[in-house]
C-alpha cells in the first residue's frame, strides 16, 4: 500500500460547506495541517441557513473572523423580529418574537452577540480565512471511496473537472458530507429521531414593489398563513432579492418540476397579498426539514460532523449552529492528540459531549416549528407543548455532563431550562470584561481560550501558578495560568464591580481550568495543600494521558 500513496496529510476533511469549511478554519488556527474535498465547484450560492447564534459568534470571534463577517452581514444587520401573518397587505399579524436580543440582555453573558448571515454570504468569508491560515481547499474534488485501519485512513480523491484521481492517507478523516452522508452510509451508522418532519421548495425572486408592501416590518423571516398560499418570506438585501420556501408534498407525487415559474409566481402574490406585484423567478432548490441523529459520531479515525450527525428542523437554525460548534469541539481535541499534547482518548469525549447535545437541540427545534406553524408543518401530538428553554439558553447554555470534564454534574440537563452560567464543570465559562494591569485594552475571558487549556486563578492563588508552570513542563504541554485580580502579581484586572471568583463559583484561593474551547474542565472552590499533586492529576486524566 505504501507506494501508492500520493498525498499525506493529518485530517482530511470531506465536504466544504458550511461545516467542512469551519473546520478548516479552527484546524488552521490551532496549526493542523488538513486538505479539504468538495465535489461542488464553490460555495453555496443560494440563501439559506442566515441564523448565527451567540456561541457560534463566539467561536468565530476567537477564530478571529466575527468582524468579517458581520461585514458580510451588514445588508440584513437591522432585521430581528419573527413574524406572522396572513398577509401582508392587511392589519392582522403578530410577531412571534419582535426582538432576538431584547435590551442587550446577551451582553450580560457574552462579548458576542446574534448575526443574521446568509450561508451564501458566510461561506465565502470562511474560505478566504480558511485559505489565508494554510488550508489545502480543493472543490470540484470528490472523496470517492475510504479505508481505515489502526494508524490512519486511506481515502480514494477524484477532480471531477480532469477525472485523475489521487490517494491521499490521513490520520483522521471528518465526514462533514451532509444528511445523506455516503461515510456515515459506508460505516454503518444508523440514527434515530422521528425522521422526516416536512418539506419545502426554497424560491429566490426579484421583486421592486415588494419592499414597500413589506414597509417597515424589518423581519428575519415572515410566516405567511394563508390557507390558500401559505410559506414563509426571507428577505435578502430588504429592496429587491427575497427568499420564499413554498411547502412541497412529494408524498402525494408532487415533484419538483410542478413547481414552474407561473405556479411560483401565483403563490407568491396570493401569500403576500399583493396580485399586481413585480416577481421574478431566479432559482428553486428543494430542502428536507427532519429529526435525525446518527447513532454514533465517529468509528476509528473517522467522525461525524454537522448534518452526517444530525440534521434539525430549521426553525432557530439550530443545525447549522450545531454543526459549526461539532466542528470546534473536534478540531482543538484532534490538534492536541496530532501535537502529543494529549492521547487518543480524549477523542471518544467528542460523541459523549455532542450526541447528547443534537439530540436535545433537534427535540427543541422540531417543538420550535410547531410553535411557529412552519408552514407545511403538521406535528404529531407528541412533538408539541410542554416547558421549553429559551433560545439563549438551548443556544450557549448547554453542558456536558459527560466527556472531556471532571466533577461534573452526571444528572444535570443537558440543555437546562434557564441560563446558568456559573463556573461548574462541564459549561461554557462565563465571560466578564479584563485589561492588561497599566492598559486601557479590554479583553473578554472568552477570548483566552482557543489554543491551549487556561488555568484562572485569584490574586491569592500564587501556588496554582506556580503549580501550573510546573505540571506543564513535567507534560510537556502548554498551559497558560493567568491571575486575576487587582494587587501586585496579577495578570488580568477585571472591570470595576466584577468579581472574578463569585462568578467561576471559587475562592480567591481556588482555581478553574478552562478548555480551549471555553467550557470549564475542572474546579477547585479554594486551596489545597498540594496543588501540584492535584493539578498533575487534574491535566492528566483530563488529557488522557497514562
Amino acid at each position: 500500500m505504501e507506494e501508492h500513496i500520493d498525498e499525506r496529510v493529518p485530517v482530511l476533511i470531506a465536504g466544504g460547506s458550511l461545516v467542512g469549511l469551519s473546520a478548516s478554519l479552527f484546524l488552521g488556527r490551532l496549526g493542523v495541517e488538513h486538505m479539504l474535498v468538495e465535489r461542488h465547484a464553490g460555495t453555496s450560492r443560494h440563501p439559506r441557513g442566515r441564523g448565527n447564534n451567540v456561541r457560534t459568534m463566539e467561536l468565530f470571534r476567537v477564530a478571529g473572523t466575527e468582524s468579517l463577517i458581520h461585514e458580510a452581514a451588514s445588508l440584513l444587520a437591522d432585521n430581528h423580529g419573527i413574524f406572522q401573518t396572513p398577509s401582508l397587505t392587511g392589519d392582522a399579524g403578530e410577531w412571534l418574537l419582535k426582538d432576538i436580543d431584547p435590551g442587550n440582555g446577551v451582553a450580560r453573558f457574552s462579548p458576542s452577540g446574534w448575526c443574521v448571515c446568509s450561508q451564501n454570504d458566510l461561506e465565502p468569508v470562511l474560505l478566504d480565512c480558511a485559505l489565508k491560515l494554510g488550508g489545502d481547499l480543493r472543490y470540484s474534488t470528490e472523496l470517492l471511496s475510504f479505508e481505515q485501519d489502526a494508524d490512519g485512513v486511506t481515502g480514494i480523491i477524484q477532480d471531477r473537472e480532469t477525472g485523475k484521481r489521487r490517494t491521499v492517507r490521513a490520520d483522521y478523516l471528518i465526514a462533514a458530507d451532509g444528511p445523506r452522508s455516503p461515510i456515515r452510509g459506508h460505516l454503518g451508522i444508523g440514527q434515530t429521531g422521528h425522521g422526516d418532519l416536512f418539506h419545502n421548495v426554497s424560491i429566490t425572486f426579484r421583486s421592486r414593489a415588494l419592499a414597500d408592501v413589506v414597509g417597515d416590518r424589518r423581519f428575519i423571516v415572515c410566516y405567511l398563513t394563508g390557507e390558500d398560499a401559505d410559506g414563509a418570506l426571507l428577505p435578502v438585501d430588504n429592496t429587491e432579492n427575497w427568499v420564499f420556501h413554498a411547502p412541497w408534498q412529494p408524498d402525494t407525487g408532487e415533484t419538483l418540476e410542478d413547481f414552474t415559474d407561473e405556479r411560483c409566481i401565483a403563490h407568491i402574490r396570493r401569500a403576500v397579498g399583493a396580485g399586481d406585484i413585480d416577481v421574478e423567478i431566479t432559482g428553486k432548490a428543494p430542502w428536507h426539514a427532519a429529526e435525525r441523529v446518527a447513532e454514533r459520531y465517529g468509528q476509528g479515525r473517522v467522525f461525524l460532523a454537522g448534518d452526517s450527525a444530525h440534521e434539525m428542523s430549521p426553525t432557530g437554525a439550530f443545525g447549522s449552529n450545531t454543526g459549526i460548534q461539532d466542528a470546534h469541539n473536534l478540531a482543538w481535541k484532534l490538534a492536541l492528540v496530532l501535537n502529543g499534547s494529549a492521547g487518543p482518548g480524549l477523542l471518544e469525549s467528542y460523541g459523549a459531549e455532542r450526541r447528547p447535545v443534537a439530540q436535545a437541540t433537534s427535540e427543541r427545534a422540531s417543538v420550535r416549528s410547531a410553535e411557529h406553524s412552519h408552514p407545511g408543518y403538521a406535528p404529531a401530538p407528541e412533538m408539541a407543548g410542554g416547558r421549553q428553554s429559551g433560545m439563549l439558553t438551548v443556544a450557549m447554555g448547554y453542558c456536558y455532563p459527560h466527556g472531556a470534564v471532571l466533577g461534573a454534574d452526571p444528572a444535570l440537563p443537558v440543555v437546562p431550562e434557564r441560563m446558568r452560567i456559573t463556573g461548574d464543570p462541564g459549561t461554557r465559562a462565563p465571560h466578564m470584561w479584563l485589561h492588561p494591569p497599566g492598559t486601557m485594552r479590554t479583553l473578554s475571558t472568552l477570548d483566552l481560550y482557543e489554543r491551549n487549556f487556561v488555568l484562572l486563578t485569584g490574586s491569592g492563588g500564587a501556588s496554582w501558578h506556580t503549580a501550573a508552570e510546573h505540571v506543564a513542563a513535567r507534560l510537556s504541554i502548554t498551559l497558560d495560568a493567568y491571575r486575576i485580580g487587582e494587587g501586585p502579581g496579577s495578570d488580568l484586572v477585571p472591570e470595576s464591580g466584577s468579581d472574578w471568583a463569585a462568578l467561576h463559583g471559587a475562592t480567591n484561593e481556588g482555581a478553574v481550568v478552562v478548555r480551549p474551547d471555553g467550557f470549564v474542565a475542572w474546579r477547585s472552590t479554594g486551596g489545597v495543600p498540594d496543588p501540584e499533586a492535584v493539578l498533575l492529576d487534574t491535566m492528566t486524566a483530563l488529557l488522557h494521558r497514562s
